[in-house]
Order: C-alpha cells, then structure tokens, then sequence
C-alpha cells in the first residue's frame, strides 16, 4: 500500500503538481490519465520514492519511503518507467532476472536456483517463453516492453507502478497486458500505471485518477471521472462523454475541437 499527503512535486523551482492527496491499495489497478506534461510521471515516480516531494509525505506500507534504502523499496515496490534499457546482447531471460536482484545479497550478481521458478512464471505469464533464449535486440519495441513487464512480476513487490506500460503493445497486446495486470490485482496487489489512452484506462482500470492544472482534478470510477466537463479541462479541448451499446463510457475529442489541436 501507498499512502501519500499534501504532495509539492517538481524539479527544482519549477513545480508540476500540488496539493496531491494519494491512497493505492491491494487489490486494485488504478489508472493515472491526463494531458502530456501534466505530471502524471512524476506523480509516479514519487509514489514509488524515486523523486523526493518538495512538500508532504509518501508512506510505502506503513514506512516512510525515504526510511527505505534501495533494496527495502524495491522489495516493496516495483517501479517500471516509460523507456527502459538494456544491452542489445542480454538474452531476454536474464533481462527478467534482474527483477530478482533486489532479493539477493550485493556479491551474488547471477540468478539463483530460487529465482527460476518465478522467472519462469512473470515469462510465462506475458507469453514470452518462446523468447526466452533470444537477445533482447532481436525484439520489437513491443515485445521489450512485454519484457520489462515480466521483469516486474519477477521482481515479486505486492506494489507495482508502471509508466506507460501499453505504449509500443497494439491494441490486442495492450489489453492483454492490463488484462494481466488486473489479474494480479485481483488476486492481492496493488498497481497503479500511467496511460495515454483515456478509453483503454476506462475500460480496464478498477479506478482513474485526471491528473491536470497542476493537480489531481478528480479521483474515483470511471463514472465519477468520465465526465465533459472535467476531461474538457484537464486537456484544454472539448471531450464529449458518450455512452455505449453496452453501457460503456467512451470518451471522444469535438471534430472542432481536433482541427483547432492540429
């Protein structure tokens, strides 16, 4: 669980987001949605104690993160960011064992006979068994990010946070990532991820957060965020909400609105 209060984030003397109040809990995939620059990755990386707020608190299970060192945190939470890296030589097996790193004493750099089993199942659970042997560089953009993926589950932290998870997944693999990640929260973890597309968070997402104005504008279910007014001014354009054959919210940009942006 990660329970942040009364958050001032930035850079320096610039700030992005303020008066941020946070609570992510087991057993929900929660969606943090908005405008590009709007602080949804910073927010991020302040939940899982990789930026330290200018003002307020971030509690990790309890614990204040900066309480934490590295190894604590990464125990308790696993963060994946936008564009993650590795050498184009690294097999993709290796590269879902170094989720396991932060389980092992600082001299043992190699996998350990405890590791397989679970390196095993975060492989098999984003289909990447048959990539197992393969080097990361012979890999679409979308198949590395199954594997950063894979490497989060690995890593076994009951929290995880994910910046922009879906971004080079086609629309089936997107899905089905989120569909994996709501499986894992189902079944006892707490996962927040940042994404671009407001239909594929409302669609999948247990729970959306709009991020805009250099604030949290709104926290709660889809219902309670898909709203036109509230989209229209986290992202400065007209957003229609519209419900579907099935009863499902989509949110739609005006045609006017969408020539004006170009």
């Amino acid at each position: 669980m990660i329970d942040a209060r009364g958050l001032v984030l930035g850079y320096r003397e610039r700030v992005v987001l303020r008066d941020v109040t946070f609570a992510l809990h087991a057993h929900e995939l929660v969606a943090i949605v908005g405008p590009n620059g709007s602080g949804k990755s910073t927010l991020l990386r302040a939940l899982g104690g990789t930026l330290t707020p200018q003002a307020g608190s971030v509690a990790i299970d309890g614990t204040p993160s900066h309480a934490l060192d590295g190894d604590e945190r990464a125990r308790r939470v696993a963060f994946v960011p936008a564009e993650e890296h590795a050498d184009d030589d690294v097999l993709v097996r290796e590269a879902v064992e170094l989720g396991r790193f932060p389980h092992r004493p600082w001299w043992q750099w190699g996998a350990q006979p405890e590791d397989t089993p679970l390196v095993d199942a975060a492989l098999a659970r984003l289909y990447l068994e048959p990539f197992a042997e393969r080097r990361i560089a012979t890999l679409s953009s979308g198949e590395r990010q199954r594997v950063w993926l894979a490497a989060a589950l690995a890593q076994g932290a009951p929290t995880l946070l994910l910046d922009e998870p879906t971004s080079h997944l086609d629309l089936a693999g997107a899905y089905a990532a989120l569909d994996t990640l709501h499986a894992l929260a189902e079944d006892g973890a707490a996962i927040a991820v940042v994404l671009h597309d407001l239909n594929l968070a409302g669609s999948s997402a247990d729970r959306l957060v709009l991020v805009g104005d250099g604030t949290v504008l709104a926290d709660g279910p889809v219902s309670d965020v898909f709203r036109s007014d509230l989209l229209t001014r986290a992202y400065g354009a007209e957003i229609a909400v519209h419900h579907t054959n099935d009863g499902a919210l989509v949110a739609v940009p005006s045609r006017r609105t969408r020539g004006e942006r170009r």
